[in-house]
């Protein structure tokens, strides 16, 4: 089965050894994302909703690539370091997944890689056989 490596060219992927997605025959794997933009710096400080939101976005920016969408996504994974705070999550994500309703769950954490990150999350996509 042919595998495909998809980065998004952050600095992590090559010191800690991973891809920002890995498609393998049908199945797309998105690793964990928090909310950093191109030049490493936190977007969204203290705002749990709008991290969740570019989170999403880079997500789906990496599953156009790997040939998908989020239409085509069948769970997702959310790690926070609040779960008081689960509104301003859920909002974002419901916003990308009203209709889609993949599976998911939403675990605190008491951290993430770095100071101000409050939510990381990981998608599963599966294309049309």
């Amino acid at each position: 089965m042919q595998r495909t490596n998809f980065s998004s060219g952050a600095k992590w992927e090559d010191i800690v050894g991973y891809s920002r997605a890995v498609r393998t025959g049908n199945i797309i794997e998105v690793s964990g994302t928090i909310a950093v933009n191109e030049n490493n710096e936190l977007v969204g400080k203290d705002d749990a909703y709008l991290q969740t939101k570019f989170i999403l976005e880079k997500i789906q920016k990496v599953l156009e690539k790997a040939g998908a969408s989020m239409n085509n996504v069948t769970r997702t994974r959310m790690y926070v370091t609040d779960i008081t705070r689960w509104e301003e999550y859920g909002k974002a994500h419901g916003e990308f997944f009203k209709t889609i309703k993949p599976a998911t769950c939403m675990v605190e954490v008491s951290a993430l890689i770095g100071q101000g990150y409050l939510v990381e999350i990981e998608a599963t996509a599966v294309l049309d056989a």
